[in-house]
């Protein structure tokens, strides 16, 4: 399953099956688990922990050394967990130790062409990230999360659960779970409504988070009494939690 013309270092775990195609290099350090394919002309350097059933299309570069100044080789790593797609000329660069020492890929997700994912990031399960987005480093993208072509997030944004960018969107603060953002700089527009009914929100569902986003939003309340609001729907609306904790987890503020 490794092809002649692949380069893999010795000291790196494939399983049995794993596909690496010709002129691909492996490095040390690396582990991939089973079902992965490594198409040509990709690049792994370690450490490195790639899971099952991921596709990693030709001319990536996955687990390079991040360029941030501050990195003085220290023994990070990337890890990346199962059915992943990862189109062509993708970047994911290993963490840091003055962060995590860490860049995590969860599950599930479609990262497609030259989308480049920084040092430290966290990226969840079921996202998609469209052609050319970039995320700086220490950037944490919540599941189900969408960031249509061109986005570009700030270091240190958290992009929450459920939302959407539009194209050529410029995130430089938090964006709320369920919200969608689009403009440079970012601002927020509405409620995710189609992706919420493409996961399977109920229409209550819906028509709450809407209500929600206008407590948020539009009735030029404080950020703390249009919280307490959101709080006082809990009972009927469950789904409003994860928006209220990733509001009240931002440390850079919201986008509004």
């Amino acid at each position: 399953m490794i092809h002649e013309l692949a380069i893999v270092d010795p000291t790196a775990k494939l399983a049995d099956d794993v596909v690496v195609g010709p002129w691909s290099m492996i490095g040390a350090d690396v582990e991939i688990g089973p079902g992965t394919i490594v198409e040509p002309h990709v690049i792994v350097r370690g450490p490195t922990v790639i899971g099952a059933n991921n596709h990693i299309y030709q001319f990536s570069s996955i687990g390079e050394a991040t360029p941030d100044l501050k990195y003085r080789n220290e023994p990070t790593r990337l890890v990346i967990g199962d059915n992943n797609i990862i189109r062509e000329n993708v970047t994911i660069h290993r963490g840091t130790v003055q962060d995590r020492s860490e860049t995590t890929i969860g599950n599930d997700n479609l990262i497609m062409a030259y989308v480049h994912i920084g040092h430290d990031s966290v990226l969840g399960n079921n996202t998609i990230l469209v052609n050319n987005t970039a995320l700086a480093g220490h950037v944490h993208i919540g599941d189900w999360a969408i960031l249509s072509g061109y986005t570009l997030v700030h270091q240190f944004c958290k992009i929450g659960a459920h939302s959407f960018s539009g194209m050529g969107t410029a995130i430089g603060k938090d964006v709320p779970a369920y919200v969608t953002v689009s403009g440079s700089p970012a601002e927020a527009k509405t409620i995710n409504i189609e992706g919420l009914r493409r996961r399977g929100f109920s229409a209550d569902a819906i028509r709450q988070l809407r209500r929600a986003f206008k407590i948020l939003y539009r009735q030029g309340l404080t950020l703390d009494l249009a919280l307490q609001r959101l709080e006082s729907m809990l009972g009927e609306t469950p789904e409003l939690q994860v928006l209220i904790d990733s509001v009240r987890s931002s440390e850079r503020g919201i986008v509004r």
